[in-house]
């Protein structure tokens, strides 16, 4: 992974994880600046994923970002509103970090 590719890469889960913040946060109290905020961040992160796409493909964008996105944002559930996950779904989210380390490995072939 190259240092632009990480770069766009975290900026866009950043983004997403403020938008998925934001539509908790709008679930909670229903204020519709929230929901707006929400769509905003959204419309933002995935005009960033098509630079992403247009570095990396667009397989690794979409899977890399998902997996960061599925861990990082399980943390702020459980940090900020205080969700937890079945032990079935802690499984899968450790598959998901063990498929994220297997797609960053090298190619080996040409894609």
């Amino acid at each position: 992974m190259t240092a632009p590719y990480a770069f766009w890469l975290f900026l866009a889960t950043g983004i997403f994880l403020g938008g998925a913040t934001a539509s908790r946060a709008y679930v909670g109290n229903d204020k519709i600046l929230l929901l707006l905020l929400s769509l905003g961040l959204y419309m933002v992160g995935n005009l960033i994923m098509l630079k992403l796409m247009r570095i990396g493909g667009l397989g690794l964008a979409i899977s890399l970002s998902a997996v960061v996105q599925l861990v990082l944002i399980n943390l702020i559930a459980f940090g900020v509103f205080g969700e937890r996950l079945s032990l079935a779904q802690m499984a899968g989210v450790g598959l998901g970090i063990v498929a994220m380390g297997l797609m960053m490995l090298p190619a080996g072939g040409k894609a």
